[in-house]
């Protein structure tokens, strides 16, 4: 078996379980998958779930795509190579309830080849971030612990490092450099070396995929019946604002995926259902949406071992 072949295996083994283990969680709805083909090469599998119990909308997606570097590639994301192939697991979870967080995941690899086929490169990236519309600290404090966890056993230095890639990542430069979120974990771009093979990166990302239900699934189970009201709702869709436009003017997937020709039904999924934009809203200084805000513009140390 080549080795993206077991990455392949991999990344729809987490599709599975994920899947599960999400509508387990809901109890009402179930995703409904719809495969999809590519004409420059490969395609994937998009699994939907809508209008469940707890998730109002939400998407775990496989992908597995390869084609000639274009033209278009080669200026505007600088690959220098013949053929390229890209495999990863993209989901993210919007419930219903503004208490229950808002969650993404993605864990992906990238070779690029030359001529003959030979890998020129090849590299991982992903990781797991958090965006919760009324923070309760306890919950970021398990979300982080979880992911660290997970990084202590491949590598000390990794959840700092990729912590506050995370916190640097999921940015609106836009606006004030205020964070969409909480944070969590994030790497990219990460080649295999001598110390650290392939091997070590499919298990690191196998791990952190893993981790998705242990890190979020508790989150859920502790909000999920929390009563709101349109106020509640209303900050909710005012936040989501802000997910959006971080997702179509900074997110360097989105933009691969339109790049490269994806499709833009699986792309565009991670939007929220409903959303809104308000001229100048700024909550009341003191309040809980405002202690939101406050985490978003600064990044905090939820594990005092940071």
């Amino acid at each position: 078996m080549q080795f993206k072949d077991h990455w392949i295996e991999t990344i729809h083994n987490l599709q599975d379980t994920i899947c599960h283990a999400l509508e387990k969680c809901d109890g009402k709805a179930t995703f409904t998958e719809d495969q999809w083909t590519r004409p420059e090469g490969g395609g994937g599998k998009t699994r939907v779930i809508n209008h469940g119990a707890v998730f109002e909308k939400g998407g775990v997606n496989t992908s597995v795509v390869y084609g000639t570097v274009s033209e278009a590639m080669r200026n505007e994301l600088k690959i220098d190579g013949d053929k390229w192939f890209a495999c990863g697991l993209s989901l993210v979870i919007h419930p219903a309830n503004p208490f229950v967080p808002t969650i993404h995941c993605n864990y992906r690899m990238f070779e690029l080849y030359d001529k003959n086929d030979q890998v020129l490169t090849r590299w991982f990236g992903g990781g797991t971030d958090l965006t919760p519309y009324y923070l309760f600290d306890e919950d970021a404090i398990h979300f982080h612990q979880s992911y660290k966890d997970v990084c202590d056993q491949f590598d000390p230095t990794f959840y700092a490092t990729f912590k506050e890639n995370c916190d640097e990542y999921f940015v609106n430069e836009h606006r004030n450099r205020e964070r969409r979120g909480v944070g969590g974990i994030f790497y990219d771009h990460q080649k295999p070396s001598d110390q650290k093979d392939p091997e070590f990166w499919l298990n690191f990302s196998k791990a952190c995929g893993e981790a998705f239900i242990t890190a979020y699934i508790p989150i859920v189970e502790k909000r999920r019946n929390y009563t709101y009201t349109e106020a509640h709702k209303y900050w909710q869709e005012i936040r989501r604002g802000r997910y959006v436009e971080f997702n179509l003017i900074h997110d360097r997937g989105t933009i691969f995926g339109l790049k490269t020709n994806g499709r833009t039904e699986s792309i565009l999924m991670t939007l929220p259902p409903t959303v809104r934009f308000e001229y100048n809203q700024q909550p009341e200084a003191g309040s809980e949406e405002d202690r939101l805000l406050q985490a978003c513009l600064h990044p905090r140390n939820w594990i005092k071992t940071v």
